[in-house]
């Protein structure tokens, strides 16, 4: 249930223009502090996992490892993704927190953003 829930809310962050995909635009929006969630699929690269771990551990930005490329682009609408982040703080904690609670997802590493950012 929690897992259908969070991929129907990515599905909503898209439509609400809250979200976006791709390496270079992801990295880019961690590194502008615009990124609040990002989610790794499973079947990601170990050297693509290896530098979202990196750069959100930088800058402090929350990452997820969840569900696969596949199950990422059917719930936004799009062919196989990689990789997304919410741009919006509410769209990031209400997936978030659905994500933390589903059992087949890998732990969510949390690093917190200092108030104001």
């Amino acid at each position: 249930m929690k897992r259908n829930k969070a991929l129907s809310q990515l599905g909503m962050a898209m439509r609400a223009g809250k979200l976006i995909t791709g390496d270079e635009i992801v990295l880019k929006a961690v590194r502008a502090g615009k990124a609040h969630l990002v989610i790794l699929a499973g079947d990601a690269s170990d050297n693509t996992k290896k530098k979202f771990r990196d750069k959100c551990g930088t800058y402090g930005i929350q990452l997820a490892e969840a569900f696969d490329r596949e199950q990422l682009g059917r719930a936004i609408g799009k062919p196989e993704r990689v990789v997304l982040a919410i741009t919006d703080m509410q769209f990031g904690k209400m997936i978030g927190s659905h994500l933390s609670q589903n059992t087949e997802v890998d732990p969510i590493e949390q690093h917190t953003r200092q108030q104001g950012q």
